[in-house]
C-alpha cells in the first residue's frame, strides 16, 4: 500500500475536530489536579504527624499505579460498590482520574518549589507584621510558582498525551476519533501519523504559550 498524502490532509480536519475535547479533558483535570497537589503539598509541609503520612501514602498510590488501571476502577469498578454512581458520565470519570493521577506528581512538584524559597522570608514578613496567609499568596507562592512551572508544564504535555486513554471508556476525542476512521479505510499508519501530528502541534503550542507565562511571572520578581 502506498503513502497517501491526499489521504492525510482529507482526514486532518475529521480529526482535528475532536481537539476541543481533547483539550477539555487536559485543562480542566489540570486544573483540579494544580488545586488537589497544592493542597497535598502544603500538607506534605505541615509535619502534622498522621496527616502528613497520609498525604504521602496518597502520592505513593496514585504515582504507583498505572492511569489506565485507575480510569477503570473509577468508571467501572466504583458503581459497583457505590449504585448510586452508576449514572457517572465517562467524561466525568476521566476526568477524575487524571485528575488525582497528575496531582500525585504536582504535589512533589510544588512542595519542592515551596522549599526552595528561602525560609527567611517568611520570617522577614513575620517581622514586618504579615499575616502567614498574606507571606504565602504575595512573597512565597509567586516565587515558588516561577520555580516549579518548567515541570508543571511537564506535566501537562504528558497529561495532553494521556488523555487518549480516554478512549477506553467510550469517550470519542482525538486518538478515538483516529482509532475509527483507521480501521474504516484501514490505512492505520497515515491515520495515527495525522494523530500523532496533531498532539505534537498542541504540544508546541502549549510550549510557546509555557514560555510567555514564565516571563509575565517573573516580571515582578526583577522590580
Amino acid at each position: 500500500m502506498n503513502f497517501d498524502l491526499q489521504y492525510m490532509l482529507e482526514i486532518s480536519l475529521q480529526i482535528a475536530k475532536f481537539i476541543p475535547i481533547t483539550l477539555v479533558l487536559a485543562i480542566i483535570s489540570m486544573a483540579l489536579a494544580i488545586i488537589i497537589g497544592l493542597v497535598v503539598a502544603l500538607i506534605r509541609n505541615s509535619n502534622i504527624f498522621g496527616i502528613t503520612q497520609l498525604a504521602g501514602l496518597y502520592i505513593s498510590l496514585f504515582r504507583g499505579m498505572p492511569t489506565l488501571v485507575q480510569l477503570f476502577i473509577i468508571y467501572y469498578g466504583l458503581p459497583q460498590l457505590f449504585p448510586s454512581l452508576s449514572t457517572m458520565e465517562a467524561m466525568t470519570a476521566a476526568i477524575i482520574g487524571f485528575s488525582l493521577k497528575e496531582s500525585s506528581y504536582l504535589a512533589e512538584i510544588f512542595r519542592a518549589g515551596l522549599n526552595s524559597v528561602d525560609k527567611g522570608q517568611m520570617e522577614a514578613g513575620l517581622a514586618t507584621g504579615m499575616k502567614r496567609v498574606q507571606i504565602y499568596s504575595r512573597i512565597i507562592l509567586p516565587q515558588a510558582a516561577l520555580n516549579a512551572l518548567p515541570a508543571t508544564g511537564n506535566t501537562f504535555i504528558s497529561l495532553i498525551k494521556e488523555t487518549s486513554l480516554a478512549f477506553t471508556l467510550g469517550i470519542t476525542e482525538l486518538f478515538a476519533e483516529g482509532k475509527i476512521i483507521a480501521s474504516a479505510n484501514m490505512r492505520f499508519f497515515e491515520t495515527y501519523l495525522v494523530v500523532g501530528l496533531i498532539y505534537w502541534l498542541l504540544v508546541i503550542l502549549y510550549s510557546w504559550i509555557q514560555k510567555y507565562l514564565e516571563i509575565w511571572l517573573s516580571k515582578p520578581l526583577r522590580r
